[in-house]
């Protein structure tokens, strides 16, 4: 097994189970049911990840006229809203963190139906008339999605609901933890394919910036028009553009068993740190909290 299958088959699953199980330690059920009390905001929150997303990233994939792979690693990318990363960037800038848990929370399930059948047809699209070949199990993608985030997220709450000290203690660990882990993802994948990187940046360089900054403004805009608050908005703009990428790795590199759509989301991945580290410190800074 050479470094890039090390790093596919198992350091990416591992990861991504153990940043689910931290994330499961910081919720209760409430988190799920919290849409009943919060319902606009909720809504315009899942609207903006679960639709305008995927859409944004299908038009940019169509406008610039990506190659199949690059394309098809664009929309795995557009179809893996939130995780645990969103919730950091929402505390520190100061958001509503409640609203950012419920939203990555719901998203993280919901997320097992809406993947496969996004990729499914993104695959169908672009994969349509190349060379190469893509498949998509659906009934396996979705099994497997669940093993890895499902899963561990019960796991987690578990132990929230029967050590909620040990769970308390551990929540600012496992986000610092989580944070480091898809850092390390990161330069991992960026290292095991360093040949075809500079490709890459050159392909959806350009085209990843333009996803992060639209479906960022995009998701403050539609908070601000609906009359949501500032701390409602920011949580809703960071988790608009702040997308699971581990997650994202994980189906390019283990699902669909190809290293190179994973590229779109390391591309992504420089300006999604870029643009939340300004948020953070931005809006950090201010004095009402």
């Amino acid at each position: 097994m050479d470094a890039a299958e090390l790093v596919s088959q198992i350091f990416l699953p591992l990861s991504l189970a153990i940043i689910m199980l931290g994330m499961g330690m910081t919720l209760i059920p409430a988190d799920f049911t919290r849409i009943i009390k919060f319902p606009k905001a909720i809504l315009i929150g899942l609207t903006n990840q679960l639709l305008f997303l995927p859409i944004i990233g299908f038009l940019l994939a169509v406008i610039f006229n990506l190659s199949p792979i690059m394309a098809v690693g664009l929309m795995i990318l557009a179809s893996c809203p939130g995780g645990a990363t969103s919730n950091l960037i929402t505390q520190v800038s100061k958001g509503n963190i409640a609203l950012s848990v419920t939203l990555t929370a719901i998203t993280s399930i919901v997320s097992i139906v809406t993947i496969p059948f996004i990729l499914s047809y993104a695959i169908e699209y672009f994969g349509s008339g190349s060379e190469t070949t893509i498949k998509l199990p659906i009934l396996d993608t979705m099994l497997q999605i669940m093993v890895i985030t499902v899963i561990p997220i019960s796991i987690g709450m578990l132990i929230r609901k029967y050590k909620p000290e040990f769970s308390k203690r551990m929540e600012k660990p496992m986000r610092i933890a989580s944070t480091v882990i898809f850092i390390l993802v990161f330069i991992a994948v960026i290292v095991a394919n360093l040949d075809i990187l500079g490709r890459a940046m050159k392909e959806v360089g350009l085209v990843t910036l333009l996803l992060n900054i639209l479906t960022m403004g995009i998701g403050y805009l539609t908070a601000r028009l609906f009359k949501l608050n500032l701390k409602n908005a920011i949580s809703i703009t960071v988790e608009s553009g702040i997308q699971n990428g581990t997650l994202a790795l994980v189906i390019a590199t283990t699902v669909l068993n190809n290293i190179e759509m994973g590229i779109p989301t390391g591309a992504y991945a420089i300006w999604m740190f870029l643009t939340g580290g300004i948020l953070m410190w931005q809006l950090g800074k201010r004095q009402d909290s």
